[in-house]
C-alpha cells in the first residue's frame, strides 16, 4: 500500500517551533506534489501548504503564510514542514497527501481536487 509516513509533532508551547516530516513508503517523490493538511478536534480537515514537483509553493491557509515553510529534498525522499512562532490554534493531527489528479502540480483549492496516499498523521499540541 502505498502512503505517507508523517513524524515530526509533539508538545511546544506558544511561540516555539516544530519541524514535520513526510516521507512516502513504495514511491518516490521526485514528480509528486506533496500537501500537508491539519485537523484540528471537532474542525474539518484544512490544507496547510503543497510543494509541487518543481518547488513551486502554494499556500492554503493565511494562518500559516508567514509561520510555515513548506520544502522538499528529493535526495533524501521527504518533504518538510517548519512551523514557527506556533500558536494553540495550530494543535492538530498533520498530514501530507499527493494530489490524485494532476499529481505534479499543486491546485489552487485543496478542496476541489482529490488526495490519495494519506499517512497516519502527527499529533501537534501547542499550549502553556
Amino acid at each position: 500500500q502505498i502512503q505517507f509516513v508523517e513524524s515530526g509533532g509533539g508538545l511546544v508551547q506558544p511561540g516555539g517551533s516544530l519541524k514535520l516530516s513526510c516521507a512516502p513508503s513504495g514511491f518516490t517523490l521526485d514528480f509528486k506534489a506533496i500537501a500537508w493538511f491539519r485537523q484540528a478536534p471537532g474542525k474539518e480537515r484544512e490544507g496547510v501548504a503543497c510543494i509541487a514537483y518543481n518547488d513551486a509553493v502554494t499556500v492554503f491557509t493565511t494562518s500559516a503564510r508567514d509561520r510555515f515553510t513548506i520544502s522538499r529534498d528529493n535526495a533524501k525522499n521527504t518533504v518538510y514542514l517548519q512551523m514557527n512562532n506556533l500558536k494553540p490554534e495550530d494543535t492538530a493531527d498533520y498530514y501530507c497527501a499527493t494530489p490524485n489528479v494532476a499529481p505534479m502540480l499543486c491546485p489552487g483549492d485543496p478542496l476541489l481536487t482529490p488526495w490519495e496516499s494519506w499517512g497516519q498523521g502527527t499529533q501537534v499540541s501547542v499550549s502553556s
